[in-house]
């Protein structure tokens, strides 16, 4: 399926226009594309030529609240015990953190962005209870269209549905009566050779046909006259805009802000710094090597890692130093005794096994038959 979009002078998501009926009931008007438009002037404490957004935010003043934010994500990460596992053996530890990171920085994702959102008092986040309706037309609508030919077509939440879809974020910016639905991803590496991805899209654009309606009956008659979705790679790999894929370093389009992705950047660094100290610590535990600490040279407390011998030696038998010289001295002493003659076999002796002719049958697999 092939979705095409206008192009905006900051980048672009695919969009959805409900019918000028709803504009004019919502009393808004038409909101031009793009970002960056009709926007109001720069405050002068910033020069206006490194300002695109009114609005701007900075680490220094999120700072907080976020580093809350990841210490919960770490204290998720770190609970519960791990199932043992007969392959993993005492490595299962360090899977099992591997798998919490994943599905911990998604939702870390999820609450730093409406976090850093407020800087923008026209943008409300909402984050909970965002059981979209799959309704069987806008799944019809949007697998045998072209997604920009379906603009101006809204259709009732409460019409019959196959399912649900359920997006991490949807953002509304009142000022521009616009809505994003937003599908944000720690990495989209793993999407690429799959058919995932636009499943995952046509699921959003089907949602987004019934989303003005939605927001109308379930958010105290919140309305909206443009619907726009994206996929969010928190890994900020090459974006392509023309089918939904923004990177999360271009974020601050999205929501309006300047700094919004600087402070988003940051945040994953914060991040993973503490996730690679948990694997670490867990890598040591798996290896048998112990982190001790002793005084050295007063009060001063350094640690002392003592590695454990390696469970299998892959050099052979281990020898001390002066055992490994006397070997060699061995092997280069011209007057040492000769090998004795009967210690290997002569070579008439060593039998000339020809390979027999054996009788192999091949077939599909079958029951044994019973004695």
């Amino acid at each position: 399926m092939s979705t095409n979009t206008a192009s905006v002078p900051y980048g672009e998501v695919l969009n959805s226009f409900v019918n000028a009926s709803a504009s004019a009931m919502s009393g808004s008007r038409p909101r031009p594309f793009g970002f960056g438009r009709n926007v109001a002037a720069a405050p002068i404490c910033e020069p206006a030529v490194l300002r695109r957004h009114a609005h701007l935010v900075r680490f220094a003043e999120v700072e907080a609240d976020l580093d809350v934010l990841i210490d919960r994500a770490i204290t998720a990460i770190t609970d519960g015990e791990p199932t043992e596992d007969e392959i993993l053996g005492h490595y299962v530890n360090i899977a099992s953190l591997v798998r919490a990171v994943s599905f911990r920085e998604g939702k870390l994702l999820e609450y730093a962005l409406e976090r850093v959102a407020r800087a923008n008092p026209n943008v409300l986040v909402l984050t909970q209870s965002l059981k979209l309706p799959l309704v069987k037309a806008a799944l019809e609508a949007v697998s045998g269209n072209d997604w920009s030919s379906l603009d101006g077509i809204k259709l009732d939440c409460e019409s019959p549905a196959k399912g649900s879809y359920t997006p991490d974020l949807i953002v509304v910016n009142r000022a521009r009566h616009t809505a994003y639905i937003l599908d944000l991803k720690r990495s989209l590496a793993s999407y690429g050779d799959t058919s995932r991805l636009e499943e995952l899209k046509m699921k959003m654009m089907a949602s987004a046909m019934v989303l003005p309606d939605w927001l109308y009956k379930t958010q105290k008659r919140l309305m909206v006259d443009t619907v726009e979705v994206a996929i969010v790679d928190g890994a900020s790999r090459p974006s392509d805009h023309a089918t939904g894929i923004w990177a999360l370093s271009e974020i601050d389009d999205l929501l309006e802000i300047d700094g919004a992705a600087d402070c988003m950047a940051e945040l994953r660094r914060r991040f993973g710094v503490r996730v690679q100290q948990l694997l670490e610590m867990e890598a040591r535990k798996a290896i048998g090597v112990d982190e001790r600490f002793v005084t050295t040279g007063g009060d001063t407390v350094a640690p002392l890692i003592a590695p454990k011998p390696p469970r299998i030696n892959l050099n052979g038998p281990s020898r001390t130093f002066e055992e490994e010289m006397a070997a060699q001295s061995f092997d280069e002493d011209p007057l040492r005794d000769s090998w004795d003659d009967d210690r290997f076999d002569p070579v008439d002796a060593i039998e000339d096994d020809e390979p027999r002719p054996v009788f192999i049958r091949v077939g599909y697999a079958r029951r044994p038959a019973p004695h």
